[in-house]
Parts: structure tokens; C-alpha cells; sequence
């Protein structure tokens, strides 16, 4: 039925399909989807990946739902670690230094919880 049919687009690619005006005018299920006095019609069809498609189920279960209530105070902790604490850049080159730095990060951290802990005593 459609005319022409265009894949477009790099990172959000869609499929377009265009439409012959004449059809559209006839067509019994024209409510809502042609408007008088237009020129053309196309109909867009964002195209997914079967991650992006598994992503948004994911998304919408009951699980990832009761997560993402408590993600907020992970992510307050996590500011805390590369704001306060120069956790956002590595000091030194290296896998092995970059997992020191955020050990020693994270046990100051730590012992920072802790003595405000003592002190509310």
C-alpha cells in the first residue's frame, strides 16, 4: 500500500513509509490518521534492537521498579565518592592503581560514616 519505504536515520533509525494521498482519502480507517487538505502522508516506525526491546520490558517489571525506588541513595554515595573525594578522575595510569585509588577512597569514606557514627553517641 505505501508508495516508498526509506530507512533513515544513524542512531535512532526509523523506517518511513509514504503514502499516496488518494488512497488515505478513501481509506475506511481515516479517522485520526489523515487530515483534510494534506499534501502527503508518512508514517514513521522507530526501529529496535532486541537489547533495546529487552531493555524496556526490564524496565517496566515489578522488580526493576522496587530497585530503582532505592537507587537514590546509591547515586547520593556515588557523588559523594567522585565530588568530594576526586573519585571521578584516576591519579595514576593503570588498572591495578585506578582499583587502589577507589579502595583507599571507599575506606575513607568508610571510616568518615563511622566516626560521625561514634560522635552521634
Amino acid at each position: 500500500m505505501a508508495l516508498k519505504k526509506a530507512k533513515t536515520g544513524r542512531r535512532t533509525a526509523q523506517e518511513t513509509h509514504y503514502f499516496d494521498i488518494k488512497h488515505c482519502q478513501i481509506c475506511p480507517s481515516k479517522v485520526g490518521c489523515y487530515k483534510e487538505g494534506a499534501k502527503s502522508k508518512t508514517y514513521l516506525i522507530p526501529l529496535k534492537s532486541d537489547e533495546h526491546i529487552f531493555q524496556k520490558r526490564f524496565q517496566e517489571a515489578p522488580y526493576f521498579k522496587e530497585k530503582a525506588k532505592h537507587r537514590y541513595k546509591i547515586e547520593a554515595k556515588n557523588a559523594e565518592l567522585e565530588n568530594r573525594h576526586g573519585l571521578n578522575v584516576a591519579r595514576a595510569p593503570g588498572l591495578l592503581n585506578m582499583e587502589l585509588q577507589a579502595a583507599t577512597t571507599i575506606f575513607v569514606v568508610n571510616m568518615k560514616r563511622i566516626i560521625t557514627l561514634i560522635n552521634q553517641k
